[in-house]
């Protein structure tokens, strides 16, 4: 059996590109986003067939693009990133900032909780990667032979048995070294299990990676433990006017469950791409 991607619905709300997607195992019905229009949204997802899910609160207080968003494992606060070259801690609930982040001298293009929400990191385009605490402390700065370019995407493995930090940039590499793209990568996100790790770049794909045996899936979409390409994923857009060119890829996020992944594009929507078998 293989699998394929099947486009299931859309969410718009967002004034601006929909920069990036946080997914929460502890509430499968919620789906956090973060704009170019200085927001983030979280939303309801409740999969029917005309709406996949609505606006439930805006979360504002960046005074610029908001570049990356996560959230915690118990589903309780998130983490922003913004141009403002702060991050922000969010209680959901409230929708209240509970802790700045100050420290990177230019733009903060991604930020990521560790498995156990104690430990936080953050790229930026002054080509550091920083460690934080919880408290808004930078314990440590990474730029010796780290990204050559701006940093625009950093994870850690969600596996707390094997705390590695992904980083990706416009060097064009996803350190570990995994080669694909032909263009800027802008994100990587990698599954629940920590086998698969999909990218999306400015090539205008989305790239599924296995990251057990570093090979590239479109969106492509990896086995990570057959190291094989799953998916590939180009969407068809309608064109409108002489000028005009297809959205990008340029957010991903897995559903706790796997079966639904999650991408934002540059026409300010949230598209939902279901996970279906085939024989």
């Amino acid at each position: 059996m293989a699998e394929q991607l099947i486009l299931k619905g859309t969410l718009e709300g967002h004034n601006g590109w929909v920069t990036s997607l946080a997914t929460s195992m502890e509430n499968p019905n919620m789906l956090l986003s973060a704009s170019r229009d200085k927001t983030l949204i979280i939303w309801n997802l409740t999969r029917d067939e005309t709406q996949y899910g609505y606006p439930k609160r805006s979360l504002t207080g960046h005074s610029h693009i908001v570049s990356d968003c996560v959230i915690s494992s118990d589903g309780a606060y998130a983490l922003s990133a913004s141009w403002d070259k702060t991050l922000r801690l969010w209680e959901l609930a409230t929708g209240t900032t509970t802790r700045r982040f100050v420290g990177h001298t230019n733009d903060v293009l991604s930020v990521s909780f560790s498995a156990d929400n104690r430990q936080i990191v953050s790229g930026s385009r002054d080509r550091t990667i920083k460690l934080w605490n919880t408290l808004g402390d930078c314990k440590f700065t990474i730029s010796e032979k780290g990204h050559t370019e701006w940093v625009s995407c950093v994870r850690f493995s969600p596996n707390p048995q094997n705390p590695v930090i992904v980083s990706s940039g416009w060097d064009k590499l996803v350190k570990t070294d995994h080669m694909g793209h032909n263009g800027y990568i802008n994100t990587v996100t990698i599954s629940p299990d920590g086998s698969l790790c999909a990218s999306g770049g400015k090539d205008g794909t989305t790239m599924l990676w296995d990251l057990n045996e570093s090979k590239h899936l479109s969106i492509i979409v990896f086995d990570l433990e057959k190291k094989s390409k799953v998916d590939e994923l180009k969407p068809e857009f309608t064109a409108v006017g002489k000028k005009s060119r297809e959205p990008e890829c340029v957010s991903l996020a897995w559903s706790g469950d796997g079966q639904t992944l999650f991408a934002g594009y540059t026409d300010n929507i949230i598209r939902a791409w279901g996970v279906m078998s085939r024989a």
